[in-house]
């Protein structure tokens, strides 16, 4: 108990930051269980937007490494186990882990005005880390045939999931700010069944009428 005060008093956000990186987390599972329904028209089999990425981005500018490799592990994970492709969670990791790298390397030059140049750096980083993982394990080096076209489509896709994090980056602060002052407003409002058992607390005290002490008009006889 002494050591969980302790932690508290070190860190008070510390449940808020948890249950941030959760919904995150969940959020970016959502987002590429929903992109993998939807088949993108792409030359290579399995290409996807990356949409799912974008969440990564945003936990890394937002709350911090930390919590960003978490919901990048958390996602591709539970991804591969409720998918059944237990066989790509090798190229998922190595491409999320790079990709990764790339992200947390802008975060730590604090380019947060650059996040479409980081998105778009991500996702090539994606792309290689993805090709080379492939040409390892199926000894086929031919793979990186396609890497020429993985660059150029990654490039573009980077720079849709970037413009999408720059938007949700920029209107995070003032979201966070609206919800914390509408909070604020209803924890001030007071509220209305405790004003009214306030009142009848005060009318049950009232004595009643009816039972009045004796008048001294009539005196008690012995």
């Amino acid at each position: 108990m002494a050591r969980t005060q302790s932690l508290a008093q070190r860190d008070p956000n510390a449940t808020r930051r948890v249950c941030r990186c959760a919904l995150l987390a969940a959020l970016a599972v959502a987002v590429a269980a929903a992109e993998a329904l939807v088949p993108m028209p792409a030359p290579i089999p399995g290409m996807k937007l990356g949409l799912a990425n974008t969440v990564t981005v945003i936990a890394a500018f937002w709350l911090g490494p930390a919590e960003a490799t978490v919901v990048l592990a958390v996602r591709i994970l539970l991804c591969a186990v409720l998918a059944g492709q237990l066989a790509a969670l090798p190229f998922s990791l190595v491409g999320g882990v790079c990709a990764l790298a790339v992200t947390l390397t802008f975060v730590h030059l604090n380019a947060r005005g650059k996040v479409r140049l980081c998105c778009m750096a991500a996702a090539v980083a994606h792309n290689c880390g993805q090709i080379a993982m492939a040409a390892i394990l199926t000894a086929t080096p031919q793979i990186a045939l396609y890497l020429p076209i993985l660059l150029v489509v990654g490039t573009a896709t980077g720079y849709a999931t970037g413009t999408l994090a720059a938007t949700v980056l920029e209107r995070l602060p003032h979201l966070l700010a609206s919800a914390t002052n509408r909070i604020e407003r209803q924890n001030a409002e007071p509220s209305p069944g405790g004003t009214a058992s306030e009142q009848h607390g005060a009318g049950a005290c009232a004595p009643h009428p009816d039972r009045s002490t004796p008048s001294a008009e009539h005196p008690r006889h012995a």
